[in-house]
C-alpha cells in the first residue's frame, strides 16, 4: 500500500478515531530518523496509540526485522491492529496491557519509542533500558514539561550517550475562504539517546 522508503506517510492515510492519540507525520518522521533503524531490528513502540509508528519502523526494518507494540487501551490495539493491516506490515506483534508488566516479558530490542503512557514515562524508560541492547537506540516523545524533566533525570542517572533533545513546532496550512493560514499544533519534545 505505502511504496515510499522514507517516513513520513500522511496522518489522514491512517485510520482514526478521536479517543486514539495518533503521532503526526512530522514528528514521526523525526522520531524514525532519531532511532537510526535498519533492516533486521527488533523495535519497541510504548504507548502505540493508532500505530502511525508501529506500521512505520515495520517498513523501515522490513521482514527481516520485527516490531512489538503495546497498549494499555483496547481501542489503540485494535487501530493498531487496522492500521498494520491496512499498511500490509506483517512483522508486528501487538500486545495489549500495562507495559511495566509486559516489558519484562519482551526480547531485546535495537530501538525502542516510548509514546503515550499514562505518567509512567519515567518508569518505563528504567525499564526499557534492561531489554535495550548495547548500542540501541531510545526515544521518547513528550508534551509535558513535567515528563521532559523526569525522563531527562532518568535517561542521565542510566548514564545513556549521544543524548539529544529536539523541540518541534509545526505549523501546518489550512485553506480558508480568502487564501491560506497556518495553524500551530502543540509543541512535542524528541529526547533520543544511546545505550552505552
Amino acid at each position: 500500500m505505502w511504496k515510499s522508503k522514507t517516513p513520513g506517510i500522511p496522518d489522514e492515510e491512517f485510520e482514526r478515531t478521536e479517543s486514539v492519540p495518533i503521532t503526526k507525520e512530522e514528528v514521526r518522521s523525526i522520531q524514525i530518523s532519531k532511532a537510526r533503524l535498519s533492516l533486521g531490528q527488533t523495535v519497541f513502540d510504548i504507548g502505540c496509540g493508532s500505530g502511525s509508528i508501529t506500521v512505520e519502523a515495520g517498513l523501515q526494518v522490513e521482514s527481516t526485522g520485527k516490531v512489538i507494540a503495546i497498549d494499555h487501551d483496547p481501542n489503540a490495539i485494535e487501530l493498531t491492529k487496522t492500521n498494520l493491516e491496512k499498511f500490509q506490515v506483517t512483522n508486528s506483534t501487538v500486545i495489549f496491557g500495562n507495559a511495566k508488566e509486559k516489558i519484562s516479558e519482551l526480547p531485546e530490542a535495537d530501538a525502542i519509542f516510548i509514546g503515550g503512557t499514562g505518567g509512567d514515562t519515567k518508569d518505563i524508560v528504567e525499564l526499557c533500558e534492561n531489554k535495550l541492547k548495547s548500542g540501541g537506540r531510545i526515544v521518547i516523545g513528550v508534551i509535558l514539561i513535567e515528563t521532559l524533566y523526569s525522563v531527562l533525570q532518568t535517561i542521565e542517572k542510566l548514564k545513556f550517550d549521544s543524548i539529544d533533545i529536539t523541540q518541534i513546532t509545526i505549523g501546518k496550512s489550512r485553506k480558508t475562504t480568502t487564501g491560506t493560514m497556518m495553524l500551530s499544533r502543540n509543541p512535542v519534545t524528541v529526547i533520543s539517546a544511546t545505550k552505552i
